[in-house]
């Protein structure tokens, strides 16, 4: 899915991005980490190893600090699941599509603005549980 869809999407659109992954087992298998390291060095934040080339490691059992975890699947869900819900996979795609393309620059300014914010708490915390946000 990297190699033939994802990337060539986002490489077409900018080269100026950075991929995060999360820490699933699937995602620290060998291959997938060389394939990120020769198409993505110091542009990928994901688990890694001593010789990986990822721009940050992924910062275990972190969801406060996933923008995805903590915004972009609410947002998601709160604009698809709306009675009356979908009643055929076409429709759910739509509806899905719909509302990633509701998703604003001003949006995604505020989203940054917040997880600026998360990062300082997590700094003031020591790493510690923050999950009062």
């Amino acid at each position: 899915m990297l190699q033939t869809w994802l990337f060539p999407q986002l490489q077409a659109d900018s080269d100026e991005f950075v991929f995060q992954q999360d820490g699933a087992p699937t995602h620290w298998k060998l291959e997938v980490r060389l394939y990120l390291n020769g198409e993505l060095p110091q542009r990928w934040i994901g688990r890694n190893g001593n010789d990986d080339l990822a721009i940050h490691p992924w910062p275990p059992r972190s969801p406060d600090l996933t923008v995805c975890d903590f915004f972009l699947w609410g947002y998601i869900k709160d604009k698809v699941y709306v009675p009356p819900l979908p009643t055929s996979l076409e429709e759910l795609k739509i509806r899905i599509k719909d509302a990633v393309n509701a998703v604003t620059p001003d949006l995604i300014s505020n989203v940054w603005e917040e997880f600026d914010y998360r990062i300082d708490v997590c700094r003031a915390a020591g790493g510690g549980h923050i999950e009062h946000l």
